[in-house]
């Protein structure tokens, strides 16, 4: 495309944006308080320069009374998040042009359509700093606004005048508009395009600066995004011991069954392989529901450590000799100790079934009023350890959950044994 058209493209694209309207008339909105209030002084029926100041003057101690009020930070951020980003309401589409469907990459940094990502709060002020910033704001949308429609009308008489038409009463007394030749009439409407697209620009970026997010709303953002990231771990976690678990599991008792070939060890791997698989189906199916629920969560949102003798049966039907010592209160924990120990139990019985084999495992649970402790053993194949331990991802998930309740998790080779330690205060 030649240089020329392409410029001209660019020029003449703003114009066919129905939110370069949308942000000119929100500006002009902000001329009917001094309008209003010049009305009744010092009077408008032949204005000069004066007269105008003073109107525009007056009403500022109203304006900035107003910003004291907490929702009127709310209403002017809806107003200007409604009235100065494209939107549907501006007919543009995946935050592009206009009608035309032109993009909206026109430099302009004001061209997504998403009330989130504006840079406008909608949230009433919360502090002396916010209600500043609003009567800030207020008060330049109505001089900015003043200023906007004064020169409208003045740039409109102007055409008329350069057309022929005469006017009786200028905008401001004693600025008449000049007269001249007629092929001049098109240039004071091409100013006022501009001055359109430019003003509504400004507008647009004041409203940034002064109607954006606190610290204190940029804290809480930050806070409700972390909570959603960790939220998103602890699923992830949830999904990976549960079925890890069964899967690991699954594979250890069909290779068993195999191996055998006793059909009535084969019934029972069979049974124990359907039992893990219902099991780990529903621990999905919570998972999921807490998904939908976003991010609440329901009653029995999952097993704890009372319930842990299926997964202990679960490892004893792999094969695998598990001698199991629960010592303490266990079903008096608190729930989510009882929950996350519950998983660092499943994860280290995984792992012990997936990287030794069925082999003697031995499990120490102790609980008192203060602290819970967890001891999971097992001999290492030929008395070596696995070639990444300690580093799989279970691992690190056992010692996330336990850092997570102000506990401690280890896990490492020790005498010829593998050795899962995790220790959780209760208090």
């Amino acid at each position: 495309m030649p240089a020329p058209l392409s410029h001209l493209r660019t020029l003449v694209r703003p114009l066919v944006r129905a939110v370069t309207y949308t942000r000119w008339l929100h500006l002009l909105i902000g001329a009917i308080v001094p309008l209003a209030g010049g009305l009744i002084y010092p009077g408008l029926s032949d204005p000069g320069v004066v007269d105008w100041l003073i109107a525009g003057a007056l009403p500022v101690p109203l304006v900035a009374a107003a910003a004291l009020l907490p929702s009127a930070r709310r209403a002017e951020g809806l107003q200007a998040r409604l009235m100065l980003f494209p939107g549907k309401h501006a007919r543009v589409r995946g935050g592009g042009g206009g009608g035309t469907g032109a993009s909206a990459t026109t430099g302009d940094p004001a061209t997504t359509g998403d009330p989130a990502s504006t840079g406008v709060s909608a949230a009433p002020a919360a502090s002396w700093t916010d209600r500043g910033r609003t009567a800030l704001w207020l008060v330049f949308r109505m001089e900015a606004g003043l200023a906007a429609w004064l020169l409208s009308i003045w740039l409109l008489q102007v055409t008329l005048v350069l057309s022929g038409v005469s006017v009786e009463e200028p905008v401001v007394a004693s600025l008449t508009p000049p007269a001249g030749p007629t092929a001049l009439a098109p240039f004071p409407l091409l100013v006022l395009l501009a001055l359109v697209v430019a003003g509504g620009r400004l507008d647009t970026r004041v409203a940034r600066r002064l109607l954006g997010p606190s610290v204190r709303e940029r804290m809480a953002a930050l806070e409700d995004r972390t909570e959603r990231l960790l939220e998103r771990n602890r699923i992830a976690r949830e999904l990976h011991d549960s079925l890890g678990h069964a899967l690991t599991l699954a594979v250890v008792q069909a290779g068993a069954a195999r191996a055998a070939g006793d059909p009535e060890f084969t019934d029972r791997a069979l049974a124990t392989i359907e039992e893990t698989g219902r099991a780990a189906l529903e621990d999905l199916e919570r998972v999921l529901l807490l998904l939908r629920e976003s991010g609440r969560r329901p009653a029995g949102a999952g097993p704890g450590l009372d319930e842990a003798a299926r997964l202990l049966d679960s490892a004893r039907s792999s094969g695998a000799v598990v001698e199991a010592e629960i010592s303490g209160p266990v079903e008096e924990l608190p729930g989510p100790v009882s929950r996350e120990a519950y998983r660092m139990l499943q994860e280290a019985l995984t792992n012990a079934l997936r990287h030794a084999g069925p082999v003697p495992v031995a499990v120490r649970v102790a609980a008192d009023d203060s602290r819970l402790s967890l001891l999971v053993t097992n001999p290492l194949p030929d008395g070596r350890p696995p070639a990444v331990a300690g580093s799989g991802s279970g691992l690190r998930g056992i010692r996330e959950r336990a850092a997570l309740l102000g506990g401690e998790a280890k896990a490492g080779a020790a005498d010829g044994e593998w050795r899962v330690t995790v220790a959780l205060p209760l208090r």
